[in-house]
């Protein structure tokens, strides 16, 4: 029977691997893989952390404290940038955290934290440390971590998105006598999306489900047009931006100023202000536009 702790749990993975492969061969690659994970795993050692498994050029590590965790991914990412072998294959790799509660049972563990934390790596980009906020907040100053918001993120399972933080790492200040590096959260104002169609308006923040569009009932904003799909497009905040995502068949004209865009199958960071046709350009457009403007609140 499994046991409930309270852990952190890290994800690191080797960014690019796929194109190691297609370079270096399937025995180089596999070696140097090889060789990146074992690195990885010394240092989660070296700050008391277990590894728990490995899946394929990816290990999951468990860390009895947030700042452990944070610490051993600097670290981690530091090797990566100190060993001249992996500098001159170009490897590069990214790391996810997160501190909760979770389900150890024998040598696998379960629960909550640990899809928090693989939602975390998922989000992280190569040679970035993506940890959710909590993690972070009560860690005192003489740990020596910085981090920085970058917004908020929508997790699986999870009913309001959960504030993230970018672990900085490249600093090196090992030189200075009293450490500097604080735990800091930058307040940033509400942004908000204002909508408006004809004579309906709608406003949406980081805490609202996805805005949908299409001719079908049940959408945010139904729009009865043959040139509109069933389920057209969707605009939701994603990585600290408002993004339209386009799943039509005739696709999403966006126009910014004086530059008309289309989106089709694809995603689009909304800016400023303009206006959005679904399914035709807006040279064509009969006039029932969807004007959109980002503004904080």
């Amino acid at each position: 029977m499994g046991a409930t702790s309270t852990l952190t749990i890290l994800f690191a993975d080797v960014s690019g691997s796929t194109k190691l492969f297609e370079t270096r061969g399937n025995v180089a690659a596999r070696d140097i893989i090889a060789a990146v994970l074992d690195a990885l795993i010394e240092v989660a050692h070296r700050h008391g952390g277990k590894l728990i498994k490995t899946i394929g050029d990816e290990i999951m590590c468990t860390f009895p404290g947030a700042v452990q965790g944070l610490l051993a991914s600097t670290d981690m990412q530091r090797r990566m940038k100190s060993d001249a072998a992996f500098v001159q294959e170009n490897i590069g790799i990214r790391i996810g955290l997160h501190h909760g509660e979770a389900l150890v049972e024998e040598k696998d563990v379960f629960g909550d934290a640990v899809n928090v934390a693989a939602r975390m790596a998922a989000i992280a980009k190569r040679d970035q440390i993506v940890a959710t906020a909590s993690t972070a907040l009560n860690i005192t100053n003489a740990a020596g971590v910085r981090v920085r918001s970058v917004g908020t993120a929508r997790v699986a399972g999870k009913l309001l998105p959960i504030e993230i933080v970018d672990v900085m790492w490249q600093e090196d200040v090992s030189h200075v006598t009293t450490v500097q590096r604080i735990v800091q959260f930058t307040k940033n104002k509400r942004v908000v999306l204002n909508l408006r169609y004809m004579d309906r308006e709608f406003q949406i923040d980081e805490l609202a489900d996805p805005f949908t569009l299409g001719r079908e009932d049940g959408h945010s904003l139904t729009i009865e047009s043959d040139w509109v799909s069933r389920d057209h497009a969707m605009i939701e905040w994603k990585k600290g931006h408002f993004i339209l995502s386009d799943r039509s068949t005739n696709g999403t004209w966006v126009r910014i100023g004086n530059e008309e865009l289309l989106v089709h199958r694809d995603a689009f960071h909304l800016r400023r202000s303009g206006t959005i046709s679904l399914g035709q350009s807006h040279a064509a457009e009969d006039g029932n536009l969807l004007h959109f403007e980002c503004s904080e609140a």
